[in-house]
């Protein structure tokens, strides 16, 4: 059987439900009135963001405010002059209708972005298809196929999943998913975790194997898939099911202990957010700490840069609302695959090794004074450290605390108050900063090892791209080595290391950062329990 990705662990024995590639056929009209397919277009644009805003609504609500930020983009797309303007232009130019306009638009752009290798511009080329197929179905009179009317135990099976139709998958009625293509980092897999609804992706020809009302077991443990499979191995599944369901729930009565080893050491596990409400997750899984905050997600949705005093509410909010535990925020990460719309940024050949992060605050100091000064005022209301990321030379941290100094200067001016003890650190994700680190432990106060990037840097291996994929290892003895080092350098000058990336809540990595000394895990909020368990058996 061929294995697939588990995106979201779990077991589930349901009946497939097919979910077609929706092939838009568009007909061409004759005798075209100009004005007519003009407010055609406009009043699709206009039905299509009601229905995005609701899908954002929903997704905040059920899921959180990060996974609803691609709404957002969607959002801001219908107002792009360059994709539904050029659209509606294109209908007085050619005296097409609004669908042959459409179609040429999104045809155009998912050609231009084909060309190129930058992993956003990938992403936004699924964003424009995403939204062009949703136009093109409200002008066709069919407004988007609808998931609502599926029954109980429903598996859904298609080539891709995209967030819209992810977000409205009731989890009463699904109980697992499987697409053709898709990697862990995909909108609809993280949608996925949060939601626990067991998902497998990357399976290649799932949707050719299957028909409609199949029986199929989803072992998203394994990545394996079993259709209609006889009596024995629908029983042995229904055990392993069972088995894991009373697992979760074992785990419940980890939620307000402290995480400590057998042999008496206390560890912190924390969550990762990227949004203030995302806080009530970290809570709820147990958390005891927010290990990182990424605060990007308050630039972006927008068209135009948070002011202090809308970022001071969203950090004070985080502060307040964990109760005195650490809040670790970590300054504007913007640039390699987060851009925003209102601020452009060069075009660079490898804009993940560019002007990014510290590099671009460092440059633009009033956003990042901006910034700066609302982490300070937000101090005031609990334990809030900052941590600056990308981090490659002590110049760089130096540069960065002298202008927290200045805001702290400005705000003891201002009569503001502040926490003038503040505990800054840096992002360990550049092996520089790794190899460096017994020098950087004599001038921070913390690390917290970002291992997403310092992995991919370390082994020159782009984790998104599917052909070198296969070098993206976590437990490479390089990697470990780098880690362990900047885990002992800490610890010699006093100082705590954390780590906020993937590799936190890996099952398989925890044991050895353990035996390391890694004093913070920082991770998705639904790993957080099974992580405690796994430190505090040890």
């Amino acid at each position: 059987m061929k294995k697939g990705i588990p995106a979201s662990k779990g077991y589930a024995i349901g009946k497939v439900f097919l979910k077609e590639n929706e092939e838009l056929v568009i007909k061409e009209k004759t005798n075209i009135s100009v004005e007519e397919e003009k407010s055609r277009l406009e009043s699709a644009i206009e039905t299509a963001r009601e229905q995005l805003s609701k899908l954002k609504e929903k997704t905040i609500a059920e899921i959180g405010e990060s996974e609803a930020q691609v709404f957002g983009s969607h959002l801001m797309l219908l107002d792009d002059p360059g994709f539904t303007g050029t659209a509606v232009s294109t209908i007085e130019e050619k005296s097409v209708s609004a669908e042959a306009s459409l179609s040429e638009v999104v045809e155009m752009y998912l050609g231009i972005f084909a060309e190129m290798e930058d992993e956003y511009m990938k992403e936004r080329a699924a964003d424009i298809k995403d939204v062009g197929n949703r136009i093109l179905r409200i002008l066709s009179g069919n407004g988007g196929v609808s998931m609502d009317d599926l029954p109980k135990n429903t598996v859904i099976v298609a080539h891709d999943l995209t967030p819209s139709d992810t977000a409205q998958l009731d989890k009463n009625k699904v109980v697992a998913f499987l697409t053709n293509i898709g990697g862990r980092t995909s909108h609809s897999a993280i949608m996925a975790r949060t939601l626990e609804i067991p998902a497998i992706v990357g399976l290649e020809d799932i949707t050719s194997r299957v028909k409609n009302g199949d029986e199929i077991i989803v072992d998203s443990v394994e990545g394996e898939i079993i259709i209609n499979p006889d009596a024995e191995t629908l029983s042995i599944y229904e055990k392993k099911k069972s088995d894991f369901e009373e697992e979760k729930n074992k785990l419940k009565a980890l939620i307000n202990k402290e995480t400590v080893t057998k042999e008496g050491k206390k560890v912190l596990v924390a969550g990762n957010i990227g949004s203030p409400k995302d806080v009530a997750k970290v809570l709820e899984n147990g958390g005891e700490a927010v290990g990182l905050f990424r605060t990007e997600f308050l630039y972006m949705d927008r068209d135009s840069l948070p002011t202090e005093e809308e970022q001071f509410e969203a950090y004070k909010y985080a502060a307040e609302n964990m109760k005195g535990r650490p809040v670790v925020i970590r300054t504007l990460d913007i640039g390699g695959d987060k851009k925003l719309s209102y601020l452009p940024l060069p075009e660079e050949m490898n804009p993940f090794l560019g002007y990014r992060a510290i590099r671009l605050c460092l440059d633009k100091q009033d956003i990042f004074k901006t910034q700066l000064r609302a982490i300070l005022r937000a101090s005031a209301f609990g334990n809030i450290a900052v941590m600056f990321p990308m981090i490659s030379s002590l110049d760089e941290f130096f540069k960065a605390k002298d202008i927290l100094k200045s805001c702290m200067d400005e705000l003891t001016a201002e009569g503001k108050a502040y926490n003038k003890d503040i505990e800054t650190g840096i992002m360990v994700e550049i092996p520089a900063a790794a190899v460096m680190a017994d020098e950087f432990a004599k001038h921070v106060d913390f690390f917290s090892i970002g291992t997403n990037d310092l992995i991919q840097y370390t082994l020159a291996a782009d984790r998104m791209n599917e052909n070198v994929s296969y070098l993206y290892n976590p437990m490479h003895p390089a990697v470990l080595r780098l880690i362990k080092m900047t885990i002992e350098a800490a610890h010699k000058e006093g100082k705590w290391c954390g780590m906020c990336g993937e590799m936190a809540g890996d099952e398989e990595a925890i044991p050895t950062l353990l035996e390391y000394g890694l004093d913070e895990f920082s991770m998705s909020a639904s790993s957080i329990l099974k992580a405690k368990q796994i430190i505090m058996d040890k």
